[in-house]
C-alpha cells in the first residue's frame, strides 16, 4: 500500500518529539547540540537562520548525515542532540524521522523558523 504525505507526517511526528524554542535553547546551552535548518536556500537567504545553525536542504540531508558519504558534513555526529526546523515543521519532522532511521537517537523538531525568531531565538543572515 502506498503511503500518503499525511501518513508520513503522522509517523514522523510520532517518532520525533516536538520541543519549544525555549527547550531548544536550553539544549543548545548545554552543548553537544547541532541545529539544522532544512529549508531550501532561497528561504534561508530571505529570512536568515538560527544563529549557529547548519543549513542542509532536506534533499541533501541523507548525504550530509551519513559518515560513509563523500558529502558528509562533520557536524553530523550520532551522539549529538539534533534540533531541526523548517518553515512550518513538516519538513523538519520528516527530516527528523529520516535521521532516526539513520541511527541518530536524540532528534527534535522545533517547528518553523518563525517560531524560533518570534520566541527571541538568535538569528543570523542566511548564506
Amino acid at each position: 500500500m502506498a503511503l500518503t504525505v499525511k501518513q508520513m507526517l503522522e509517523a514522523a511526528n510520532a517518532a520525533v518529539p516536538k520541543i519549544s524554542p525555549q527547550e531548544a535553547q536550553d539544549l543548545i546551552a548545554k552543548g553537544n547540540t547541532l541545529v539544522v535548518d532544512v529549508r531550501d536556500a532561497p528561504e534561508v537567504e530571505k529570512s536568515g537562520k538560527a544563529k549557529g545553525a547548519v543549513h542542509v536542504s532536506r534533499g541533501m540531508l541523507e548525504f550530509r548525515a551519513d559518515p560513509e558519504s563523500p558529502y558528509h558534513d562533520k557536524n553530523f555526529v550520532k551522539d549529538k542532540n539534533v534540533i531541526l526546523y523548517c518553515a512550518s515543521g513538516g519538513r523538519a519532522a520528516l527530516a527528523g524521522k529520516l535521521l532516526k532511521d539513520m541511527g541518530y537517537d536524540h532528534v527534535y523538531n522545533i517547528g518553523g523558523f518563525k517560531d524560533w525568531a518570534d520566541s527571541g531565538g538568535a538569528v543570523e543572515p542566511g548564506v
